[in-house]
């Protein structure tokens, strides 16, 4: 696989990479954990050329990362460029529904510095190459996250640091603590929120961008055609997009991505990672799998060759109807346990 740096000073990876959430959190909660399927795909992943591995403490919580690090034991951790990230909690009771699960932010100073252990006894590694903080917290001046972060630094846990879902004014307020190396956003054909402003000044101060669901949840590859294709226990029921009035609306952008698709000997999800990647300079789409068929065909994403044509009937896509999350992004919350 072609190859970039996480920024001009970072450490190298391919240009796609792996989101790991899906193997243990989030998506159809209802169906049976195969770990080691899981395990194989990640190793899968890092010998195909994806090596920048994204997962979180609040995945699970905290299985995710535990799942990361058993695929990453017995010699594989040095092939990856390893990232996690804190700052987001779960707030509702152990064992709720995905649907009814919700989230809430703490961004504290002793939060930070107590999770980039626990982080890294559950990875089973002395560092990570890039630590994230998850969303930023508002109940918390972003200069004491960030210095808390950036002890993660001094202290060589992380090698670098970045921000996720934030704002250019979070953006800059950071970086006069410390480098931000990376921010994390969603981005994707159907989710363009970040290229008004967030995403010009990272490639203005030549951040990495980090795209996370560049397939739109799944919905760009064309696998979902009705709301009852969604499995009984998704998080996707709950989302707008998916509603079942918006999602007969948006299948018109699918079926223009397959269109193309067809056109130049691709697949739908093929053609969506490389516009995405084609959006600027250290673009580093990490879409998520536990499939060997999906990876395989993610990865293919990386020869996959849009003209300026295509790219410009890809911009000229309507906007999807239905917002991201609804009226309250549940991420966002700023209710913590103290």
């Amino acid at each position: 696989m072609r190859t970039t740096t996480l920024g001009p000073l970072g450490p190298e990876t391919g240009v796609l990479g792996l989101g790991c959430m899906g193997m243990s959190f989030s998506y159809d909660m209802a169906a049976p954990r195969d770990e080691d399927t899981s395990i194989a795909v990640i190793r899968q992943a890092l010998d195909s050329g994806m090596t920048l591995l994204d997962t979180a403490d609040v995945y699970g919580p905290y299985t995710n990362e535990e799942l990361v690090g058993r695929a990453l034991a017995g010699g594989h951790r040095e092939r990856a460029v390893l990232a996690t990230k804190v700052g987001s909690i779960v707030t509702s009771a152990a064992g709720a529904p995905v649907a009814s699960r919700t989230l809430g932010l703490d961004g504290r100073p002793e939060h930070i510095r107590t999770s980039i252990d626990e982080s890294l006894r559950r990875l089973g590694t002395d560092h990570v190459d890039l630590y994230q903080l998850h969303r930023v917290d508002p109940e918390v001046p972003i200069e004491e996250s960030w210095g808390a972060m950036a002890e993660t630094v001094a202290a060589g846990k992380a090698r670098a640091i970045g921000l996720s879902e934030a704002t250019v004014d979070h953006i800059k307020r950071a970086q006069a603590v410390h480098p931000v190396a990376s921010v994390q956003s969603e981005l994707s054909l159907w989710t363009r929120d970040w290229t008004a402003d967030v995403l010009p000044y990272c490639q203005e101060q030549r951040i990495a961008f980090l795209p996370y669901s560049p397939l739109g949840k799944g919905f760009l590859t064309g696998r979902f055609a009705a709301f009852d294709d969604l499995p009984e226990d998704d998080f996707r029921r709950g989302l707008p997009r998916f509603q079942q009035d918006a999602l007969r609306a948006n299948l018109a952008i699918a079926g223009r991505v397959r269109e193309i698709a067809e056109r130049i000997g691709a697949t739908p999800a093929q053609v969506a990672l490389a516009w995405v990647m084609a959006q600027g300079e250290y673009v580093i789409p990490i879409p998520g799998t536990k499939t060997p068929k999906y990876l395989l065909d993610n990865a293919g994403a990386a020869d996959a060759e849009l003209s300026t044509a295509d790219l410009a009937e890809l911009d000229a896509l309507p906007v999807p109807r239905g917002d991201r999350y609804g009226a309250v992004d549940p991420s966002r919350q700023p209710s913590r346990k103290r």
